[in-house]
């Protein structure tokens, strides 16, 4: 990049990527608890996709007992503190609560979430389950993401020997490496990760199954194998220029800023980030706090198309980012490093995006992040035999989570496309139990 935006203080940089949801003190997390009204049929229960007790866990929070609260919380979802920070809850959980129906302010149920895993691991995570005794089977799991960590955490309780096997040296996946510092703290997805280890589980990191160890020696070692690899392999944007100097993946960009070394992250000036997701949203608006003069996002549909939600569409706008609807780039320009985006204005035909003859126009930027979408990496998943993919995802039972290849099991991103951690969470879960069964009933 020719401009690099100038570096903040340490004290500007804290302020910019301080948590958007400050922690409710004990006194408002009582008060709070109180207003709930435990419905008998819990409509937030099942908003949720792990489907959580919520009317117990806060009911505990009433009474004081936290422990409680934390084991209830646990036993559907291992990946709990990282969800009620980046859970998308207004849509979810609080988005059922009946106090909308009122016209009231529902339960803040994220925040309370919140409130008893922080307190669980402000008091060293004691132990709250009692694994069964070992079973004498063991399982390998590639990758320890939500989807990964749950799938061993619930293996590990019900006397399973796991692995987990991580490319990354740092596990815990798109928690540890792809929320922005203003949601949730790295920190946290990691000390979720040792919770994980203090149940048995092993990991074993800045590993490449398929480079590091085998297909082969990965099934001779294990009686099964779960799939949790995620989406790590960004899409292109099939222009030219896309490979200039200064044209970044969102969530290389993301992960750089979630260690919060922010004055070594490179941000430009102008900076134009394609693409309306929620990952998009981060990353424009961790350029905005890293300190760029203009951000941009470009998006070939319109508002009403993007798929980031409202409350993150509104965290954008708030930054100060321009919106760009209805263009697609169609060319980056540059000699050595990215000057300016080629876009062309759409429109919609008959159900069809088509570009506009003769609508060209130049955004000057030099720096470009790309925020398209994920792919599953085939050519790993090539290696597996019998596995079956479909429109870019693998197959599974949709009850067991067992794939075409009955030793193998699947979850998270690989298997939906890319939804939220929650569901990730959930997988993992069910797909330990779909383990369990075929293992014990062979």
């Amino acid at each position: 990049m020719t401009n690099i935006a100038p570096k903040l203080s340490a004290k500007e940089y804290e302020k910019n990527f301080a948590e958007l949801k400050p922690a409710l003190t004990p006194v408002a997390a009582t008060a709070e608890a109180n207003r709930c009204l435990y419905c008998f049929d819990s409509p937030c229960m099942t908003a949720c996709p792990t489907h959580i007790d919520i009317s117990t866990f806060i009911k505990k929070i009433s009474t004081g007992n936290m422990k409680g609260s934390a084991k209830t919380i646990l036993s559907s979802n291992w990946v709990a503190l990282t969800c009620a920070k980046a859970c998308p809850v207004n849509v979810l959980c609080e988005g059922a609560c009946v106090y909308n129906d009122k016209g009231e302010k529902p339960i803040q149920i994220g925040k309370l979430q919140r409130h008893v895993m922080d307190w669980y691991v402000e008091k060293g995570m004691p132990s709250l389950f009692t694994p069964a005794p070992k079973n004498g089977k063991s399982v390998g799991i590639i990758g320890a993401g939500p989807s990964g960590l749950a799938c061993g955490a619930e293996l590990s309780l019900m006397g399973y020997d796991v692995t987990l096997y991580d490319a990354n040296k740092k596990p815990g996946g798109l928690d540890t490496h792809g929320i922005a510092p203003y949601k949730m703290k790295q920190q946290d997805s990691l000390n979720e990760v040792t919770m994980i280890q203090k149940l048995g589980v092993k990991i074993k990191s800045n590993v490449l199954v398929g480079k590091d160890i085998s297909i082969e020696e990965l099934e001779e070692m294990h009686d099964a194998i779960f799939i949790g690899i995620g989406l790590p392999n960004p899409t292109k944007l099939m222009v030219t220029g896309e490979d200039i100097k200064g044209v970044h993946d969102a969530l290389n960009f993301v992960e750089q800023v979630t260690t919060r070394n922010w004055k070594n992250v490179k941000v430009g000036k102008r900076v134009a980030v394609i693409g309306a997701g929620n990952t998009a949203i981060d990353a424009a608006t961790e350029a905005k706090r890293l300190g760029a003069d203009e951000v941009y996002m470009i998006y070939r549909r319109g508002r009403e198309q993007m798929s980031a939600y409202d409350f993150e569409f509104e965290l954008a706008k708030s930054d100060g980012i321009k919106f760009y609807f209805h263009s697609q780039p169609k060319r980056i320009i540059g000699k050595k490093t990215v000057e300016a985006l080629e876009c062309v204005k759409t429109k919609i035909v008959n159900g069809k995006l088509k570009p506009i003859p003769k609508s060209e126009f130049k955004i000057p930027v030099d720096m470009v992040i790309k925020a398209v979408g994920q792919n599953i990496d085939e050519s790993f998943l090539s290696k597996i035999p019998k596995l079956k993919m479909n429109d870019g995802m693998v197959v599974v039972n949709q009850k067991t989570y067992q794939t075409a290849n009955p030793k193998y099991f699947a979850g998270g991103d690989c298997i939906n496309g890319g939804k939220e951690v929650v569901n990730a969470a959930y997988d993992g879960k069910q797909a330990a139990h779909g383990i369990d069964q075929w293992l014990f009933s062979k």
